[in-house]
Protein backbone atom coordinates (compact mmCIF):
# COMPACT_ATOMS: atom_id res chain seq x y z
CA UNK A 1 0.00 0.00 0.00
CA UNK A 2 1.21 3.48 -0.73
CA UNK A 3 -0.15 7.24 0.48
CA UNK A 4 -1.99 7.14 -3.06
CA UNK A 5 -4.16 4.53 -1.28
CA UNK A 6 -5.79 6.53 1.13
CA UNK A 7 -6.37 9.76 -0.91
CA UNK A 8 -7.46 10.35 -4.90
CA UNK A 9 -6.99 13.85 -6.83
CA UNK A 10 -10.26 15.32 -5.97
CA UNK A 11 -8.74 15.68 -2.85
CA UNK A 12 -5.71 17.17 -3.43
CA UNK A 13 -5.61 20.96 -3.82
CA UNK A 14 -2.36 21.97 -4.96
CA UNK A 15 -2.99 25.61 -4.35
CA UNK A 16 -4.54 26.35 -0.96
CA UNK A 17 -6.17 29.61 -0.73
CA UNK A 18 -5.99 29.47 3.18
CA UNK A 19 -2.99 30.93 5.12
CA UNK A 20 -3.70 30.01 8.46
CA UNK A 21 -4.26 26.58 10.22
CA UNK A 22 -8.29 26.92 11.01
CA UNK A 23 -8.94 27.79 6.98
CA UNK A 24 -7.00 25.40 6.16
CA UNK A 25 -8.82 22.73 8.09
CA UNK A 26 -12.01 24.13 6.82
CA UNK A 27 -11.04 24.25 3.31
CA UNK A 28 -9.60 20.69 3.08
CA UNK A 29 -12.57 19.32 4.74
CA UNK A 30 -14.81 20.67 2.50
CA UNK A 31 -12.71 18.83 0.30
CA UNK A 32 -13.25 15.80 1.61
CA UNK A 33 -17.01 16.31 2.24
CA UNK A 34 -17.32 16.56 -1.61
CA UNK A 35 -15.68 13.45 -2.15
CA UNK A 36 -18.05 11.76 -0.03
CA UNK A 37 -15.29 11.08 2.90
CA UNK A 38 -17.09 13.11 5.29
CA UNK A 39 -20.71 13.05 5.28
CA UNK A 40 -21.04 16.18 7.66
CA UNK A 41 -18.31 18.30 7.26
CA UNK A 42 -18.90 20.90 10.01
CA UNK A 43 -18.94 18.01 12.54
CA UNK A 44 -15.69 16.81 11.05
CA UNK A 45 -14.11 20.46 11.07
CA UNK A 46 -14.84 21.00 14.50
CA UNK A 47 -13.35 17.85 15.64
CA UNK A 48 -10.02 18.15 13.37
CA UNK A 49 -9.62 21.98 14.85
CA UNK A 50 -10.50 20.95 18.31
CA UNK A 51 -7.89 18.05 18.21
CA UNK A 52 -5.27 20.57 16.80
CA UNK A 53 -5.58 23.31 19.35
CA UNK A 54 -4.85 20.58 22.05
CA UNK A 55 -1.91 19.64 20.25
CA UNK A 56 -0.59 20.89 17.16
CA UNK A 57 0.62 18.45 14.62
CA UNK A 58 2.90 20.94 12.73
CA UNK A 59 6.11 19.36 12.22
CA UNK A 60 9.80 21.01 11.39
CA UNK A 61 9.09 20.01 7.78
CA UNK A 62 7.10 22.35 6.90
CA UNK A 63 4.14 19.88 6.97
CA UNK A 64 1.31 19.45 9.71
CA UNK A 65 -1.05 16.57 10.41
CA UNK A 66 -4.40 17.45 11.41
CA UNK A 67 -7.17 14.80 11.83
CA UNK A 68 -10.14 13.48 13.66
CA UNK A 69 -11.30 10.16 14.46
CA UNK A 70 -14.98 9.96 14.74
CA UNK A 71 -17.77 7.48 14.57
CA UNK A 72 -19.72 6.45 10.64
CA UNK A 73 -16.78 7.37 8.45
CA UNK A 74 -16.84 4.79 6.27
CA UNK A 75 -12.26 4.59 5.11
CA UNK A 76 -9.53 6.04 6.25
CA UNK A 77 -8.74 9.18 3.63
CA UNK A 78 -7.16 11.89 3.56
CA UNK A 79 -7.18 15.90 2.01
CA UNK A 80 -3.88 17.18 1.05
CA UNK A 81 -3.22 20.87 0.47
CA UNK A 82 -0.01 22.81 -0.41
CA UNK A 83 0.39 26.51 0.15
CA UNK A 84 2.62 28.15 -2.46
CA UNK A 85 3.94 30.16 0.49
CA UNK A 86 4.51 28.93 4.18
CA UNK A 87 1.77 30.21 6.62
CA UNK A 88 2.28 30.20 10.62
CA UNK A 89 0.48 27.15 12.00
CA UNK A 90 -1.54 28.25 15.07
CA UNK A 91 -0.10 30.73 18.19
CA UNK A 92 3.08 29.92 18.87
CA UNK A 93 4.23 27.64 16.49
CA UNK A 94 7.82 28.48 15.07
CA UNK A 95 7.99 26.08 11.97
CA UNK A 96 5.39 27.48 9.31
CA UNK A 97 3.83 25.43 7.26
CA UNK A 98 3.58 24.59 3.31
CA UNK A 99 1.95 21.36 3.11
CA UNK A 100 -1.16 19.64 5.09
CA UNK A 101 -2.35 16.78 5.28
CA UNK A 102 -5.35 15.98 7.03
CA UNK A 103 -6.70 12.65 8.21
CA UNK A 104 -10.37 11.44 8.33
CA UNK A 105 -10.19 8.58 10.51
CA UNK A 106 -12.84 6.28 11.28
CA UNK A 107 -12.97 5.26 14.92
CA UNK A 108 -12.95 1.29 13.80
CA UNK A 109 -9.50 1.28 12.06
CA UNK A 110 -6.67 1.43 13.93
CA UNK A 111 -5.42 -1.02 11.43
CA UNK A 112 -4.26 1.62 8.67
CA UNK A 113 -4.41 4.70 10.82
CA UNK A 114 -0.38 3.37 12.16
CA UNK A 115 1.02 2.70 9.01
CA UNK A 116 -0.10 5.69 7.45
CA UNK A 117 0.98 8.13 10.30
CA UNK A 118 3.94 6.35 10.06
CA UNK A 119 4.49 7.32 6.48
CA UNK A 120 3.65 10.47 6.64
CA UNK A 121 6.70 11.17 9.51
CA UNK A 122 8.95 9.38 7.45
CA UNK A 123 8.19 11.24 4.86
CA UNK A 124 8.93 14.62 6.45
CA UNK A 125 12.78 13.57 6.47
CA UNK A 126 12.83 12.87 3.14
CA UNK A 127 13.82 15.96 1.23
CA UNK A 128 14.24 14.24 -1.83
CA UNK A 129 9.97 13.38 -1.88
CA UNK A 130 9.29 16.51 -0.14
CA UNK A 131 11.08 18.37 -2.76
CA UNK A 132 8.89 16.37 -5.47
CA UNK A 133 5.99 17.18 -3.65
CA UNK A 134 7.08 21.17 -3.74
CA UNK A 135 7.61 20.77 -6.94
CA UNK A 136 5.00 18.98 -8.59
CA UNK A 137 2.72 21.07 -11.16
CA UNK A 138 -0.67 19.71 -10.44
CA UNK A 139 -2.93 17.32 -8.19
CA UNK A 140 -1.83 14.24 -10.38
CA UNK A 141 1.90 14.59 -10.34
CA UNK A 142 1.54 14.94 -6.56
CA UNK A 143 -0.46 11.76 -6.72
CA UNK A 144 2.40 10.43 -8.47
CA UNK A 145 4.54 11.03 -6.04
CA UNK A 146 2.23 9.74 -3.47
CA UNK A 147 2.76 6.61 -5.07
CA UNK A 148 5.67 5.71 -4.31
CA UNK A 149 5.69 6.46 -0.45
CA UNK A 150 4.68 2.56 0.73
CA UNK A 151 3.80 2.03 3.57
CA UNK A 152 5.73 0.34 6.11
CA UNK A 153 5.16 -3.36 5.64
CA UNK A 154 4.75 -3.13 1.84
CA UNK A 155 7.41 -3.88 -1.25
CA UNK A 156 10.19 -1.25 -1.44
CA UNK A 157 9.63 2.28 -1.97
CA UNK A 158 10.87 3.45 -5.37
CA UNK A 159 13.02 6.66 -6.52
CA UNK A 160 10.86 9.38 -7.46
CA UNK A 161 11.30 10.59 -11.27
CA UNK A 162 11.40 13.55 -12.61
CA UNK A 163 8.27 12.88 -15.33
CA UNK A 164 5.51 16.14 -14.02
CA UNK A 165 7.85 18.04 -12.07
CA UNK A 166 9.02 21.20 -12.73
Amino acid sequence: MTLADFTRPGLIIPHLVSRDETSAIHELSLALQREGCVPDWLRFYHEALNREFLLSTDMEAGMAFPHARLPGLRELAFAFGRSDAPFAWGPGVTHPVRMVFLLAVPSTDPEHYLPLVSALARLSGNNLLLDAIRGAVDSAAIMAVFRQIVLHGSAAPVTPTPAGFR
